[in-house]
């Protein structure tokens, strides 16, 4: 199984990196384990191998929605690669319980904040379910922006490369405030990781985040020295 597995990421490695111009020096930034949160957003099915296959051999996992480990093959790279099935629209207590595990185990969690594909690469509204693992876990959270790979696939129509960005801020930790903060405050707090997430985009990408100005320190500490 393990040849296998090594075989099909050799392989979509080599066709991503075909298709796409990647330059992923930044992912460099990414501490060597964890525990941390890589805070996301999401534009296609492309920032899913390109995390996983080019953070390698750093122990990665991310969540994911349940219904794809029900494809054969897309089941099959999800259990590969570290994914973390769960179900949309409602609390998941078995994924948030793995997260935590994955935490507690010193490993490293991305999660995309929107919940879904953009598909055009403009920021949506980020929803606050990794503000809960964050608390419990204390794990710190680090921004990665993705941009530029909206138009793959009539980049590929046209037999183009698709020049595919990634940017990686600093990594802060969530103020301690307790767990029975509202879901106002909750929301408030996802959108200012948002915010920093749009601050490494260039300003067409920023979506409902565009108001740069909104920025704030209230929620967040900068890691400490000797952390991630």
């Amino acid at each position: 199984m393990k040849i296998l597995r090594d075989l099909v990421n050799f392989v979509i490695k080599v066709l991503i990196s075909i298709a796409c111009r990647i330059d992923a020096n930044e992912l460099n930034k990414v501490a060597a384990a964890g525990p941390l949160i890589l805070a996301t957003n999401h534009i296609n099915f492309l920032e899913i191998p390109l995390i996983y296959l080019w953070m390698q051999p750093r122990p990665l996992y991310a969540l994911i929605k349940i219904e794809t480990t029900r494809h054969p093959f897309f089941g099959f790279l999800a259990d590969s690669w570290g994914g973390i099935p769960v179900r949309r629209g409602e609390f998941d207590r078995s994924a948030l319980m793995a997260c935590i595990k994955i935490m507690e185990d010193g490993n490293i969690l991305a999660i995309s904040l929107e919940g879904t594909r953009s598909g055009d690469g403009k920021l949506l509204k980020g929803y606050p379910g990794v503000i809960p693992i964050a608390l419990k876990t204390g794990a710190p959270i680090q921004p990665v922006a993705f941009y530029g790979h909206e138009n793959f696939w009539n980049n590929i129509i046209s037999l183009k490369r698709t020049d595919f960005k990634v940017v990686v801020g600093e990594p802060f930790m969530i103020k301690d405030r307790g767990l029975g903060m509202s879901r106002e405050v909750r929301q408030e707090i996802v959108d200012q990781i948002m915010l920093r997430l749009a601050s490494l985009m260039p300003e067409k990408y920023r979506g409902v985040y565009s108001d740069l100005s909104q920025l704030k320190n209230d929620y967040f500490d900068p890691l400490p020295i000797g952390g991630n």
